[in-house]
């Protein structure tokens, strides 16, 4: 559908737009909501037009500056904001040499005045379109508690005048992590969505990866932010390939590896290699290693899943996380056989630390059925499907679930 490409491509390019002329983040995505349901009344009526993204912008520019003239302040706004021209209009030059709104809207969220968490939330909010639910999900917490860590942020913003622009070269440092953790999450949520029919959102995928080589560019010195332009090409190198044709999920083991892009894997290793060469190792550096261990084996047997257990321990002092934690118990199954890693993996269910994240039962499942427990890891597939936020996961999870249930007649599963 027209308006869902739209919304999917158009979405971070349109707010950042907004907040930039208007200075008000709420009125912002209000107005560009409006935008995309006047979208689809009229779209369908009168055709889509040449450049939807230029019609959205300008729709919800408008409706915004009409909001604005009504109000008591709106004229105060509409001189302290600027707003001359229109939204094609370049952007006011701000000495950074970044003139992507967008951009500058993901250094404005991940200002230091904000918590580590608020400023990553609040850019998957604005700038990639993510729903509440979404992003709380992706940090493990309730939706009632994201909504409250979004309004606060916002409200702190506003009250502290939080300038839209990309700050100066000596204090890009101060929100580096910040700017990474929020182009990783962005990334993650496009190459497994959270929610939906689709697994692969590629639209952020690509945009994630677009906007860590502008920082790049930007920050050459700093290897941290080249690790993980060289971690989501590995990943999305593989893109073609996680899905079947009725878009059911294919796991790495099954993956036909003919399909993965080699030219983004060449750059990718070619990005790492150099990085290393810097003696300053940090998470994404890592994480990239583990993907290249992944991307250039031949075949699945060739994995080097010793190395990549070490990568995981290594990881795990550097990003202490559950999910790492889970990540290095399905690397010790497969270099220790499926019992060390269920080991693991029940120590980290004993924690409570991923209580609700559908991967932990599906891994336990997993490490169950190799063993042979078909009855406990049907338990676990079922405890998986219900987690799951996606028709492919689902579909994924479901088939393993048949794969260990006995057919009717039978005695047990051989």
């Amino acid at each position: 559908m027209a308006v869902a490409r739209a919304f999917r491509s158009e979405w971070g390019r349109i707010i950042a737009t907004l907040i930039r002329v208007t200075g008000d983040w709420d009125l912002a995505e209000e107005c560009a909501q409006e935008a995309f349901a006047r979208a689809l009344q009229r779209w369908g009526r009168d055709g889509i037009p040449r450049n939807p993204g230029a019609w959205l912008t300008t729709t919800a520019r408008n409706r915004a500056l009409d909001q604005l003239r009504r109000s008591k302040i709106g004229a105060a706004k509409e001189q302290e904001a600027g707003v001359l021209g229109s939204a094609d209009e370049p952007n006011e030059p701000d000495g950074s040499g970044i003139v992507d709104d967008r951009l500058r809207l993901m250094f404005t969220c991940c200002h230091p005045a904000l918590s580590l968490d608020a400023q990553v939330a609040l850019t998957l909010r604005t700038l990639a379109g993510l729903t509440t639910a979404e992003i709380a999900r992706a940090f493990l917490v309730s939706e009632q508690t994201m909504a409250k860590r979004l309004v606060r942020a916002k409200a702190k913003i506003r009250n502290a005048r939080i300038p839209f622009r990309v700050p100066p070269g000596h204090l890009l440092p101060n929100r580096t992590a910040a700017v990474l953790g929020v182009l990783y999450l962005l990334f993650n949520e496009g190459y497994s969505a959270t929610t939906g029919i689709d697994l692969v959102r590629e639209g952020l995928c690509d945009e994630a990866i677009r906007m860590a080589r502008v920082l790049a560019e930007l920050m050459p010195d700093e290897p941290e932010v080249s690790g993980l332009v060289s971690l989501m090409l590995l990943h999305h190198s593989r893109r073609s390939a996680r899905a079947d044709d009725t878009g059911a999920l294919v796991p790495l083991e099954e993956q036909d590896r003919t399909r993965w892009d080699a030219d983004a894997i060449a750059e990718a290793i070619e990005l790492l290699e150099v990085v290393l060469r810097r003696h300053e190792p940090g998470p994404y550096q890592v994480q990239a290693a583990i993907a290249a261990c992944h991307c250039t084996a031949a075949e699945t047997a060739d994995t080097d899943w010793a190395e990549i257990a070490q990568l995981y321990e290594q990881l795990s002092h550097m990003l202490p996380s559950p999910v790492v934690t889970l990540n290095r118990a399905v690397a010790v199954a497969m270099a220790d056989g499926p019992a060390a890693g269920l080991e693991l993996v029940e120590e980290l269910e004993d924690s409570g630390a991923l209580a609700g994240y559908h991967l932990l039962p599906a891994t336990r499942a997993d490490l169950l059925r190799r063993l042979g427990r078909y009855a406990e890891a049907a338990d676990a597939y079922r405890r998986a499907i219900e987690l799951a936020g996606t028709d492919a996961e689902r579909r994924y999870l479901s088939r393993r679930l048949a794969e260990t249930t006995p057919a009717p007649g039978s005695e047990s599963r051989p």
